[in-house]
């Protein structure tokens, strides 16, 4: 999971990067339409910024929260990530079982 979010947050740097080439490409071109597509742009680019860091903010007081309630409640935890455990491998073993039938 880790990975993707990596992936993505990566495609979203390209992402921020062409569309900064593009306004620095378009820069001398005069037009209406086209100061209008670049102020768009760098308004998106901008509430972008805003909501990655807004979602990354999230995360971390997810996480910090998380850590917090595993560290005062570490058996309670336990056996939660058992029981969890014994659950999926109880629905993958019943699968794997009508599969071979």
């Amino acid at each position: 999971m880790n990975k993707h979010i990596q992936e993505h947050g990566n495609d979203i740097g390209t992402l921020a990067e062409d569309a900064r080439a593009l306004m620095a490409a378009t820069a001398d071109v005069a037009g209406e339409k086209v100061g209008e597509a670049r102020k768009r742009l760098a308004m998106a680019l901008e509430r972008g910024k805003e909501i990655a860091g807004n979602v990354r903010d999230k995360a971390v007081a997810g996480a910090k929260v998380a850590d917090k309630t595993i560290r005062e409640n570490p058996y309670q935890a336990i056996a939660i990530g058992v029981g969890v455990g014994v659950l999926i491998g109880f629905i993958a073993s019943r699968r794997c079982s009508r599969n071979s039938d």
